[in-house]
């Protein structure tokens, strides 16, 4: 089998073009799985006539792939516009009473309170969907209104597996869907935390400023955390969702094969020049590169960076600007780790990201690492990716973990078997629907398939809808379900993978979790 071979440079690459074959082309490369029907679906460094790209019993999943990138990019535009009004609606019922009869009352009344979008009051969707804020009780500061006090116990508390401060990533990984005044406002006025900034950053790819993340810290002087986290797949964006279902990817020496799409999320190339992968990781450790503040960084560019890229496309893009910020935080706060979290593909960027300074030699930065929570987290490269991850934040303590709720369909992202490239690695802390975590190398029906788990699939699924009309009762107020919620729980009788990706499973989880017992017994 010839997934993609030697360009003559030691680099070898995948594309998958879904927009460039039509059903007909579909179905040749499904009968005959040659090159010359696949070629207008595929882009490869391999530039054999012959050979097959991929064996029969997967060609579906490709096709799978395909399919369903065709019909989001169909629907990208009615979905954006959707999105839009859905979400203008939310807050225009949020800021008049949260029901119709009272925004009906308001309107007559001439008190209608109208949503502005930017503002501390707009709230996404994910953030209606949970519209929680404040951090865990028992939260990394300990309980008590002494600001001072509860500040000097993150020295005690700052231990990457403790509970706490994987609540505080989840709820930064859901807070990273709103805007940045949004953001600012909670982390200052509820988590009594410093907000440092937020940004929206380039992906050339996609031509638009389509990455966002956000960067907090414990306390404005002296911090001992710092905070990085990212965006994830948004409801109704279509790039969000192509992304997840590619399978397109650029194979580094020593490094491996990485997903395509979430390197030219975090701004480090762009399938559009393929060449661009390699000068953005490969060729940028000997020069120091002048950023618009005049701070010099000492690992980002070579001689050989077109002049066209420094730095207008560079400071623009996330890893860059994200990298710039942390080495001028870690500057000023000499105590201080740095944790990098996300939900979605959120999660994804939030593991490339250590993995870029890994390959950067970005050593200093890396001594700095406390660790990496990823939520619903995308597999991100092959085994030899993990492999070479593994041995960098496994050693000589767990650094990366990953949570999984029960059946999201987003973990399973993209297909892994024992010939197939994508592979996940690190802890994985998986939670089934009564939230009894466990601790394992992968979670359950690790590619959503099978016939075998289809039955109790939707089975849970009508036990998590009836579970969210008593939360309350079984939990208490804090874990009241709202009506968008409920919403979502009957979409998942119809998918169960997508309702099980809401952030607010992912709360639930860190919040109600309890270790499986036999793995009790065994500590």
């Amino acid at each position: 089998m010839a997934l993609a071979g030697d360009n003559g440079e030691g680099i070898k690459y995948l594309i998958v073009r879904p927009e460039n074959g039509g059903i007909l082309d579909l179905f040749r490369f499904l009968v005959s799985n040659n090159r010359t029907s696949a070629s207008k679906f595929f882009q490869s460094s391999d530039d054999d006539d012959g050979g097959e790209l991929f064996p029969a019993d997967h060609r579906w999943v490709i096709i799978v792939s395909i399919v369903m990138r065709k019909l989001i990019a169909v629907l990208g535009k009615p979905m954006e516009w959707t999105g839009y009004v859905f979400e203008f609606f939310l807050n225009l019922l949020s800021l008049n009473g949260n029901n119709v009869f009272a925004l009906i009352s308001n309107f007559f009344r001439g008190k209608m309170v109208m949503p502005r979008r930017g503002s501390e009051t707009f709230i996404s969707v994910i953030g209606h969907l949970d519209g929680r804020i404040d951090l865990d009780k028992n939260d990394l500061f300990g309980k008590g209104d002494d600001e001072h006090a509860s500040k000097e116990k993150i020295g005690i508390s700052m231990d990457v597996g403790n509970r706490a401060l994987v609540d505080l990533s989840m709820m930064a990984a859901k807070l990273a869907y709103e805007n940045a005044k949004v953001v600012k406002n909670v982390v200052n006025q509820h988590w009594k935390m410093h907000f440092v900034d937020f940004y929206n950053c380039w992906n050339e790819f996609q031509k638009e400023r389509s990455t966002q993340v956000f960067i907090l810290c414990d306390k404005p002087k002296d911090a001992n955390l710092i905070l990085i986290s990212f965006r994830g797949t948004e409801p109704f964006d279509a790039d969000d969702w192509i992304t997840d279902f590619d399978y397109s990817w650029y194979e580094f020496p020593k490094l491996g094969k990485v997903h395509m799409g979430f390197l030219e999320a975090l701004g480090l190339g762009s399938r559009g020049n393929t060449a661009t992968f390699s000068t953005e990781l490969l060729q940028m450790k000997s020069t120091k590169f002048t950023s618009s503040n005049g701070e010099q960084d000492q690992s980002s560019r070579s001689v050989d960076t077109p002049k066209k890229l420094i730095p207008d496309m560079a400071e623009m893009t996330a890893y860059f600007t994200v990298k710039s910020k942390l080495k001028q935080l870690l500057r000023k706060h000499k105590a201080a780790k740095f944790l990098v979290t996300g939900h979605s593909l959120g999660g994804a960027l939030a593991i490339l990201f250590p993995t870029v300074l890994v390959l950067h030699e970005e050593e200093e930065l890396m001594q700095r690492l406390l660790g990496v929570h990823t939520f619903g987290q995308p597999r991100i490269g092959d085994r030899q990716l993990g492999i070479y991850m593994e041995a960098r934040l496994e050693y000589p303590e767990p650094k990366y973990f990953r949570v999984v709720y029960c059946n999201d369909l987003v973990p399973r992202l993209p297909y892994d078997n024992k010939t197939w490239l994508y592979k996940h690695f690190g802890v994985c802390m998986y939670f089934n629907s009564l939230f009894i975590e466990q601790k394992v190398d992968e979670e359950p029906n690790k590619n959503y398939f099978g016939l075998r788990y289809l039955i109790p699939a939707y089975v849970n699924a009508g036990w998590e809808l009836i579970r969210s009309f008593i939360m309350d009762s079984m939990y208490g107020p804090e874990f009241r379900e709202g009506w968008l919620s409920i919403a979502l729980r009957v979409v998942g009788l119809i998918l169960p993978g997508l309702s099980a990706h809401s952030p607010a499973n992912y709360v639930n989880s860190i919040r109600l979790g309890r270790m499986n017992t036999s793995e009790m017994s065994a500590l």
